[in-house]
């Protein structure tokens, strides 16, 4: 039997999404439509694509939306359990909060919040390899100043765990992404608020514990941004974060098949539309996502720009960057744009007048 068969898979999903506010007023931010499905789906199609078959989701936040989603995961080849986090635990407190679901020696975490790309197996082989307590994914990015740092001696051994810093010593970032023996996980104190990467790494590197990184330059991203977000979803449609839901079904739009698209639609930078979503004659959506039964009236012009469910957009609107929640109506000619949000229900006639979130 494969490391994966004898993994469990553990992901985070409790967090209440507030830099995605109003989106996630009622919607939990992994349960948002990202490139035609729930967020979080894309991650466990890439678990079970992995061979890994028994997840634990450790959830808080709208905790009943994700099982009556995914109930026990079977449709997907999963076995799904979930654990209710009560009160915030912080990131190591909800790991140690699974423990007594645990079924394998190892386990896989995952932060429910961010788009991957990176070889699952690759990763439980570092393990394997190692012989490690924990294995960390690391990412090399462009700019590291802005992450957590994780440096790894000349064996990939992590030597050191840095908070943000200006001169950071490496370009390797926490990705969120680890893999603990169970052992480990018994060491993390129950019962109250514990950062796995302010208490509980340090710890295990002062304790001696073998920690390793397994470094790769994947495709990464967190999610919790809108503009973040918006690209994620875009990148997931264009086939540049590949996703096993979306397997040659790439390109510069992705459009349910009840969506009504009329004559002289542009759709492009990866934009995704929703199910029964109206989209009249002349408009144009650039890097947008447009959740399920929206309308859209003609000659409207949006850009990176995410529009929640059941929102009228009026006639010839200008849209930019901005976040319009469920339900809300916005009449014709208006201009949104320099990240404006819109709240749930709110109501804006027609007025040809141009909103903006710096005026």
């Amino acid at each position: 039997m494969s490391s994966a068969h004898t993994t469990d898979a553990v992901i985070l999903v409790g967090g209440k999404g507030t830099r995605l506010r109003p989106l996630t007023v009622n919607t939990p931010k992994p349960m948002l439509p990202t490139a035609g499905y729930p967020f979080l789906k894309h991650l466990l199609a890439r678990i079970a694509e992995a061979g890994i078959t028994h997840v634990i989701l450790g959830t808080s936040y709208r905790a009943e939306v994700f099982e009556e989603y995914f109930g026990d995961g079977s449709d997907m080849g999963l076995e799904i359990e979930y654990v209710v986090e009560k009160e915030a635990l912080g990131t190591g407190g909800a790991i140690r909060n699974v423990y007594d679901k645990l079924r394998y020696d190892n386990a896989m975490i995952f932060n429910g919040d961010v788009l991957a790309g990176t070889d699952l197996s690759g990763i439980l082989a570092t393990h394997e390899a190692h012989q490690a307590d924990v294995t960390m994914h690391l990412v090399r990015v462009a700019d590291p100043s802005a992450f957590g740092c994780v440096p790894t001696d000349s064996e990939g051994r992590v030597t050191d765990f840095l908070e943000k810093t200006e001169d950071p010593p490496t370009d390797q970032i926490n990705a969120g992404c680890y893999v603990f023996r169970k052992e480990m996980i018994a060491k993390i104190p129950t019962g109250r608020v514990v950062s796995v990467e302010r208490e509980t790494f340090p710890q295990f590197l002062v304790e001696g514990a073998r920690v390793f990184g397994h470094v790769d330059a994947a495709y990464w991203r967190d999610m919790g941004r809108p503009e973040d977000f918006v690209r994620g979803s875009s990148d997931l449609v264009r086939g540049i974060a590949r996703s096993p839901l979306l397997s040659g079904r790439t390109g510069e739009a992705l459009v349910d098949e009840t969506a009504g698209i009329r004559d002289g639609v542009i759709l492009v930078g990866g934009t995704a539309v929703g199910r029964g979503t109206e989209i009249g004659a002349g408009c144009r959506l650039d890097d947008t996502v447009v959740f399920d039964g929206v309308t859209i009236e003609p000659g409207a012009i949006i850009k990176n720009s995410i529009i929640a469910s059941g929102v009228t957009i009026g006639a010839n609107c200008r849209i930019s960057d901005c976040v319009i929640g469920e339900g809300a109506q916005i009449g014709a000619r208006c201009e949104l744009r320099a990240g404006m949000r819109i709240w749930p229900g709110v109501v804006i006639p027609d007025t040809g007048i141009r909103f903006s979130s710096d005026a």
